[in-house]
């Protein structure tokens, strides 16, 4: 299966003509327009942005075949995907989430710590989730400190965990 990346969530509608709030998780927010078809998390429905513009937080958005608000009611929450060879490459030290989702994680000396189940962001940076082998889950810093090594084709990470205090 292609790997796809979230790129956008579907808010309320925007006045009575079938526009849509539109929050976005890419670096420049109005490209997500350019990234052709969108499709729900299912795969099972396809959406293309005819356009949008920038409003308070947030875009506005409309949509191919959605004319009324009663027709963006039905969006509101729907997250929209892309595959993620349609993304543009990343930089150095650049990742796309769903690229490091699924990473063997390892410590300095190439011990298995786990791998990554999930990626946060909750304000104050990205947060790794990783699930020991044991079981459980534990959540690290996505930073150069803790994680110095990324590497995507050998499909690992090299943490170094914080210490643990008393």
């Amino acid at each position: 299966m292609t790997k796809r990346v979230c790129v956008a969530q579907i808010g309320a509608p925007h006045g009575v003509r079938g526009e849509v709030r539109l929050w976005t998780f890419t670096a420049d927010p109005t490209a997500v327009a350019q990234y052709g078809p969108l499709e729900t998390e299912d795969g099972m429905q396809r959406f293309e942005i005819a356009a949008v513009r920038p409003a308070k937080g947030h875009l506005v958005a409309r949509i191919n075949g959605i004319d009324d608000r009663d027709a963006a009611e039905q969006l509101t929450n729907v997250k929209l995907f892309v595959a993620r060879e349609r993304l543009p490459a990343t930089g150095t030290d650049e990742f796309y989430h769903a690229d490091l989702v699924g990473l063997r994680v390892e410590d300095e000396d190439g011990n298995e710590v786990g791998a990554v189940i999930a990626v946060h962001n909750f304000g104050a940076g990205d947060i790794l989730e990783i699930q020991p082998p044991e079981g459980g889950a534990m959540l690290l810093p996505f930073n150069k400190t803790v994680v110095p090594g990324v590497d995507i084709e050998g499909g690992r990470l090299v943490v170094v965990p914080p210490l643990e205090t008393e």
